[in-house]
């Protein structure tokens, strides 16, 4: 009743709702829905219809409802530029939410800039909201994961509190772990750690023994790695193989069942950064994103996806990004700028991943404190002591 009365007293101050001339708003959807970042891919698509069912069933943006666009991207940045085309040009969407990956979304900056498009990606390098270099500018580009930056900030803080300053790093060479590294190395001086060794391993690689060894000798306090898929569990299984006893810490890409699934008994004691999601249960009832967790967790445990694709820290990026466009068309509409700049100046927005306030200079809009510390325990997530 209460948020009934605000959106009245919303009507009343600022008059009625924009209308819209379609029979439908149509949202590009890509995602990877086959290739190696799939099983993030598939379950980000199953909330995308997830939110727009329910968007719909409440009557839809003003009235008019919403109709996604899927397709898939194969983690392939060639075919995500192709589809972006599409999107725009011939299936004449309003916005855009995806892709699956930090290396497919820079592939379709330039191509939203020049259509005039807004995207919302579901992806967790920061570049992709950075103006400038070879992939152009992110003016038509928003993201609703926490950046890089803020991830790393959150893992360094607790790294500092636990007096663990000699570290060592294992980046994946894509464009996520170039993104991680970018950041570690940036923010390491302001946390007072130390970098006594760096080493990098392929995306696609099945072993980082010899990484791994290179890492041993220079006697670190904690290991971090940053990458995300299968990879982060074989860099588990080789430290356990090695006899490695110092703390692994993964990135904000790995907070994720499957982990613990392909990592087994070597990802005990594993800690990184996430979203509230994975412990919701801990939160205290202060906390404003308790309770829209816990109606996003229902959901999706109702529609049977958690018996597939059990509840993962990227699992509430494709429901914030479309909420973010659509509370976003509920006040302006469809026209491509007014619809950029309202995305733009979103406040107070308390999503699954966070609570949002954007701005023109971040298209993310979410702080450290949207972050928690987790660790594997008894094979499955907790907040980290």
């Amino acid at each position: 009743m209460a948020k009934r009365v605000v959106w009245l007293l919303m009507f009343f101050c600022l008059g009625a709702a924009p209308a819209f001339a379609e029979d439908v708003i149509k949202i590009g959807a890509f995602f990877d829905l086959s290739g190696r970042a799939a099983f993030i891919g598939t379950p980000t698509k199953l909330v995308a219809e997830m939110v727009v069912d329910a968007i719909n069933a409440a009557g839809g943006v003003n009235g008019t409802p919403v109709e996604l666009v899927v397709a898939d991207t194969e983690g392939d940045p060639a075919k995500a530029a192709s589809i972006a085309t599409k999107f725009i040009y011939k299936d004449k969407v309003a916005a855009i939410v995806g892709p699956t990956l930090t290396d497919t979304g820079m592939n379709v900056k330039k191509i939203v800039h020049t259509g005039r498009t807004p995207i919302v990606m579901t992806v967790g390098g920061d570049p992709v909201i950075m103006d400038g270099g070879k992939f152009g500018p992110a003016h038509w580009v928003f993201k609703s994961p926490q950046r890089s930056s803020t991830a790393v900030e959150r893992l360094f803080t607790y790294l500092k509190d636990k007096g663990l300053t000699r570290v060592a790093l294992l980046t994946a060479d894509d464009g996520f772990g170039k993104d991680g590294l970018r950041w570690m190395e940036a923010l390491a001086p302001r946390f007072g750690i130390e970098f006594v060794a760096k080493e990098a391993f392929g995306a696609r690689d099945t072993d980082v023994t010899a990484q791994l060894v290179s890492i041993k000798n220079a006697n670190p306090q904690a290991l971090v790695v940053w990458t995300i898929g299968p990879a982060g569990a074989i860099v588990a299984k080789n430290r356990q193989q090695l006899g490695m006893t110092i703390p692994l810490f993964q990135s904000h890409g790995l907070p994720d069942p499957k982990y613990i699934e392909l990592a087994g008994p070597a990802s005990e004691g594993t800690r990184m950064p996430a979203t509230k999601l994975l412990v919701v249960d801990e939160l205290p009832d202060s906390d404003p994103q308790k309770s829209v967790i816990q109606e996003f967790v229902r959901r999706y445990t109702e529609r049977g996806y958690a018996k597939q694709f059990p509840i993962n820290t990227h699992s509430g990026y494709a429901w914030d990004a479309i909420m973010l466009i659509v509370k976003a068309m509920e006040r302006v509409g469809t026209d491509p700028e007014a619809l950029r700049s309202a995305i733009e100046t979103t406040k107070g927005y308390v999503g699954v991943s966070g609570v949002y306030n954007l701005s023109p200079e971040d298209h993310n809009g979410l702080g450290v404190d949207s972050m928690v510390m987790v660790e594997v325990k008894d094979g499955r997530f907790v907040l980290a002591q």
